[in-house]
């Protein structure tokens, strides 16, 4: 009897730790959120879209308002299309312009809406046609080296 007390008590502990571990796991993969509330489809064109993933959150003023469904490449304009998911409770107006931004010095990238002023909202199908790319660090370090560079010749 008493073994068996010991053994109920080992399985519980094991069971809620395979638990934790697999709830750490959809966490760091960014899984864990469930669409509870509606949303609708935007998409938005960039330059250079940088490390910007799938399920990477999309955020205005702080507040995560969406993920990023889907990053595929236009092979016409060879820009990158992102498409965003925004919950529906998070009306945008048609002038709505989008940032990819970085969460602290090296953190995620995400993309960032701006509100613009207009009175007509983004629908399901839109398109965000004021974009900023992202600034991707290798591009910067490098045109610094050139004008340190350049300006040590003179």
């Amino acid at each position: 009897m008493k073994y068996s007390m010991l053994d109920l008590w080992v399985g519980l502990f094991i069971v809620v730790g395979v638990a934790a571990i697999v709830f750490l796991s959809l966490r760091v993969a960014n899984q864990t959120t469930l669409r509870a509330n509606e949303t609708y489809s935007v998409t938005a064109e960039f330059d250079n879209i940088g490390g910007l993933k799938v399920r990477a959150p999309v955020r205005s003023a702080g507040v995560t308002v969406g993920r990023i469904a889907d990053i595929y490449l236009d092979t016409t304009t060879f820009k990158a299309v992102v498409k965003l998911e925004i919950e529906e409770q998070f009306p945008f107006s048609s002038d709505t312009s989008a940032s990819i931004l970085t969460a602290g010095l090296l953190g995620e990238q995400y993309v960032s809406l701006q509100a613009g002023v207009d009175t007509e909202t983004l629908s399901d199908g839109d398109d965000i046609w004021l974009t900023s790319s992202a600034m991707v660090l290798e591009n910067l370090i490098s045109n610094f080296m050139f004008n340190a560079a350049s300006e040590g010749d003179q």
